[in-house]
């Protein structure tokens, strides 16, 4: 691991409280800052939450100093060395808290975003230093899931992501570099896509929300934890690869393309989610099916650690975990 570093998390909600449980685990003294009187709760039960979780990751989390709780910039017991921005996914919200931030913290101080899908560019604008802003996404939970996606706004220093890039590395995290800015960045980006069809077959009746979701985690999922959505492909072409594919089913695939849905999420359309999903859910509560979710992506974890090739990082069957 790097250093310890003195970590400002801006924002107390849950990818705010999830990434101050991961850096104090880590070995950070890690601070949320957040006016809400009840973030000193959340941050207490996200850490007795992730505590098993971070110390299967290998985490040393029995000699790590808890996150704690700070009404304002102005009440951190230490001048921060990094900032987690993590509030709402509001704009407005975060320019003002930048700004308050920059007047707060020195000029050379790292702000990294959590947001989900907007621009740096965008926040960067009225900032007094803005090359000290970089993009830092999560996956939800962040002290859970693998990958954090960076990447810079139009005024960012570039030299500044390879040193973000190893210190979330230094967490356990699969990097990913953004080339370009586009609204929801990668990942969400891949989700979004793939959930949209799966609200068009719900809405047009194709399959059941519950069918599709079974499509994803029995299918799909199985395999692209392993391998990835072009490598999928690759293989279905046998020993010619992708060139092969491309040959044999490069018109369907375009026809499949053309055939996918746009659904709106109206009312007769949430309806149907919502009532899908509570057949899924089949009693179970958003926590009961986090937990299960948090056990079963470690087994998984531990898995695909344990078949990469100690030469290459690389999963032994061709993907990257």
């Amino acid at each position: 691991m790097s250093e310890t570093r003195s970590i400002a998390v801006i924002g107390g909600g849950t990818i705010g409280c999830g990434w101050a449980v991961l850096f104090a685990a880590a070995g950070h003294d890690a601070v949320v800052v957040d006016p809400d009187a009840t973030v000193a709760h959340r941050l207490a039960e996200t850490w007795d939450t992730a505590r098993p979780v971070l110390e299967r990751l290998g985490h040393p989390v029995a000699t790590s100093r808890p996150p704690v709780h700070v009404a304002r910039v102005a009440d951190l017991p230490f001048v921060p060395d990094f900032v987690q921005e993590a509030l709402p996914e509001r704009m407005a919200i975060k320019r003002t808290a930048l700004a308050e931030l920059e007047a707060a913290i020195p000029a050379t101080t790292v702000i990294a975003s959590s947001s989900s899908g907007l621009s740096v560019t965008d926040m960067q604008a009225g900032m007094a230093h803005p090359g000290r802003m970089i993009l830092a996404h999560p996956c939800n939970p962040p002290y859970l899931m693998p990958t954090v996606e960076i990447g810079t706004g139009a005024r960012t220093d570039p030299a500044l992501l390879d040193g973000a890039a190893a210190f979330y590395e230094g967490l356990g995290k699969v990097v990913l570099r953004l080339r370009k800015e586009a609204p929801g960045h990668l990942v969400n980006r891949l989700q979004a896509a793939l959930w949209r069809e799966a609200v068009n077959i719900a809405s047009e009746g194709i399959a059941s929300v519950k069918d599709a979701e079974l499509a994803v985690t029995a299918g799909l999922g199985a395999r692209w934890s392993v391998i990835g959505p072009t490598t999928i492909f690759h293989l279905a072409g046998g020993s010619a690869g992708l060139p092969k594919f491309l040959d044999d089913l490069g018109d369907d695939v375009e026809r499949w393309w053309d055939s996918l849905g746009a659904p709106r999420l109206d009312a007769r359309t949430r309806a149907i989610l919502t009532d899908g999903m509570a057949e899924i859910a089949d009693g179970r509560s958003p926590e009961a099916i986090a937990a299960e979710r948090d056990r079963v992506m470690l087994d998984l974890i531990d898995c695909l650690n344990a078949n990469k090739d100690p030469k290459t990082g690389s999963d032994t069957q061709g993907g990257t975990a």
